[in-house]
């Protein structure tokens, strides 16, 4: 731990260094509600996604024997042209999210391709976005719980530290000045008392 000054600039330092902990703590406070709130939130929007995406992969297994065909393979359909997301903002912290997924138009031949295809394309497609709604909803909780972490951290370094060492520095600074100002008050005293003796001395001689 620092040592201190016991000086009157010291304490207004101190003094001053208090009111900007106590000022910027709730700010804290308030950013580490926000985050919970948000990971709740988040975490309730993933198991919908989850949900939603085991639904349409246990809906594909019932027709999934016919992409055995080997005049198709789905994956040329599958590839993704552009992603977009965007940041959205939570307490100061940007989690992705995402916009749209967009696919090339499929190009095949209708009279040689079977008719499922349309339908397998589409729903594919669709686990493919789902995929990637829940791997972003991940990426975006765990930078928000990384940012909880930091946040509490700091919180607990004012509440626990920062907070208690300038009140107590005060404290201490106080009773220093406060004993220096009486001790000067006696030390006054007695030279007063003394002058006193000495005047009073020599007009007995």
């Amino acid at each position: 731990m620092a040592k201190i000054k016991f000086t009157k600039g010291e304490l207004k330092r101190q003094r001053d260094a208090l009111k900007q902990f106590q000022r910027y703590l709730p700010t804290l406070q308030l950013k580490k509600q926000q985050l919970q709130l948000e990971i709740l939130q988040q975490n309730s929007l993933l198991e919908i996604k989850k949900q939603a995406q085991a639904k349409k992969k246990q809906a594909v297994i019932f027709w999934a024997g016919l992409l055995a065909d080997p005049l198709v393979d789905l994956k040329t359909y599958l590839k993704p042209v552009k992603i977009i997301t965007h940041p959205k903002n939570i307490a100061g912290v940007d989690i992705p999210v995402l916009d749209k997924v967009e696919f090339a138009a499929p190009d095949y031949d209708l009279f040689l391709m079977p008719l499922w295809l349309d339908f397998a394309v589409e729903a594919f497609r669709e686990i493919f976005i789902l995929n990637k709604e829940v791997a972003l909803a991940e990426e975006g909780i765990a930078i928000l719980r990384h940012e909880l972490r930091i946040t509490t951290q700091r919180v607990n370094l004012f509440e626990k530290v920062k907070i208690p060492l300038a009140e107590e520095n005060i404290r201490l600074i106080k009773i220093y000045i406060g004993d220096q100002m009486a001790n000067a008050v006696g030390r006054s005293k007695i030279a007063k008392r003394k002058i006193e003796e000495a005047v009073f001395a020599g007009g007995a001689v």
